[in-house]
């Protein structure tokens, strides 16, 4: 499938003039302005190119780490569903995000959630061969 660079190019440089502060703490769902990526890592879709991410960790007012969702349904060790029974974070695809990516907040995970969530994410991390039916 061809992809639309130059149209998210075009609003890639919006996102990054945008001056408005974003407030956003840990464990908050946002739709996110992730754009059009390379090969296989996660799009954003729509006008806004946009997907749900979970901020998972907090640098400062302008960097996070984020986790990409999918309310497809996944099986495997490179997803986890949420507590929520509707969507699957996409642990495969965690990455730095800035704050001027985020245009509105949905939710906010429990305390308990987001520590289970940083469990599964730390075990996923430190495996040493990570095997899957695609590979």
């Amino acid at each position: 499938m061809e992809k639309d660079f130059d149209t998210w190019n075009n609003k890639k440089k919006l996102v990054h003039k945008d001056e408005n502060p974003r407030l956003f703490q840990e464990r908050e769902i946002w739709w996110c302005s992730l754009g059009l990526n390379v090969g296989f890592e996660e799009d954003g879709k729509h006008d806004q190119f946009e997907r749900p991410v979970l901020i998972l960790k907090k640098f400062n007012k302008h960097v996070a780490w984020a986790i990409p969702m999918t309310t497809q349904a996944h099986e495997d060790i490179f997803h986890h569903q949420l507590k929520n029974g509707e969507s699957f974070l996409i642990l495969s695809q965690l990455r730095l995000i800035s704050s001027k990516r985020l245009l509105a907040k949905i939710e906010k995970i429990t305390e308990d959630e987001h520590k289970e969530i940083f469990e599964i994410l730390k075990r996923f991390l430190t495996t040493k061969k990570i095997s899957s039916k695609e590979n």
